[in-house]
């Protein structure tokens, strides 16, 4: 992409390569048995949540009793179950899926991809990266483009584009991350909620596969200037213009019913400091700043 090009850099969309995740579950109780224990629910508590009995719930788990389609709603929203999941909810219990999942370039999504290039062109000169729920880059604004073309393997930029790899590879980030103990604990944990909160089995592929990636020699985790324990996480990068120091912010779509934009988040990345925030003025006054 040249600078004189204003529209996002879109990869390519693929699924998340290198694991197979495992099937999950196929009836409709053991998908809400799987939930309910996920949530860390009995299924008294469960029943209380749901407005029902505990017979019910136990009946709906072993498959002597089949849900109605309104119960596999109800039950769906106590349990906080994502839209991906509640349709697998549905089909297994011999209902249609009720949420769509189209990709951004759907003509039906256009008002949405016109919000994430208007937030992603509008964070210039700071980076921005839109992803989905498997943290794969969507798009990127011309900042985050360079910085990240710039300074890991090429290998690594093929689609998809995934940052928690690019992040902590050895060919990747890693080596720069000045901070990179507290990044990468920073990172796992996030990971780790995610998981909770969505069971997703390709996000625990990814990450068993950041798990087996070779440490590299850290120095014990220092406290480096402008970082703001207790508050947030700076990421301090070592680039080729100098130590950047950035914090960040993620948008989520409010009240989606869209599979896709559920998925969606905007990565927002601010400077922490006056350095980097003359630093990436002046990287957006170089030519071809878009790779």
């Amino acid at each position: 992409m040249t600078a004189t090009n204003s529209a996002p850099h879109r990869p390519p969309r693929h699924p998340l390569p290198h694991r197979v995740a495992p099937a999950g579950p196929a009836s409709f109780g053991d998908h809400l048995r799987t939930w309910r224990q996920q949530r860390h629910l009995s299924q008294l508590e469960l029943a209380n949540e749901a407005d029902i009995s505990t017979r019910h719930v136990s009946f709906m788990e072993t498959g002597r009793t089949n849900p109605s389609r309104d119960m596999v709603l109800r039950l769906c929203e106590r349990l906080a179950i994502p839209l991906r999941e509640r349709n697998a909810l549905l089909v297994a219990a011999g209902y249609a899926p009720m949420y769509r999942e189209r990709t951004l370039d759907d003509p039906a999504l256009a008002a949405a991809r016109k919000a994430v290039e208007l937030v992603l062109k509008g964070h210039e000169p700071c980076p921005a990266i839109a992803l989905d729920r498997c943290w794969n880059v969507v798009a990127t604004n011309r900042a985050a483009l360079a910085l990240l073309s710039a300074h890991v393997s090429p290998e690594l930029l093929a689609p998809p584009i995934n940052v928690f790899r690019l992040s902590l590879h050895p060919k990747g980030l890693a080596p720069r991350i000045a901070n990179l103990a507290q990044w990468r604990a920073h990172l796992f944990e996030r990971l780790r909620q995610q998981i909770q909160a969505t069971a997703d089995l390709t996000l625990i592929a990814l990450q068993a596969e950041l798990q087996e990636y070779p440490a590299l020699e850290e120095s014990p985790p220092l406290v480096l200037a402008g970082e703001m324990l207790g508050v947030v996480m700076p990421f301090c990068f070592d680039s080729l213009h100098g130590m950047l120091s950035l914090i960040s912010t993620t948008t989520i779509f409010g009240t989606p019913v869209d599979v896709t934009l559920q998925e969606l988040a905007v990565e927002s990345f601010f400077p922490a400091d006056d350095f980097t925030a003359n630093a990436l003025r002046e990287l957006a006054q170089l030519p071809n700043t878009g790779g």
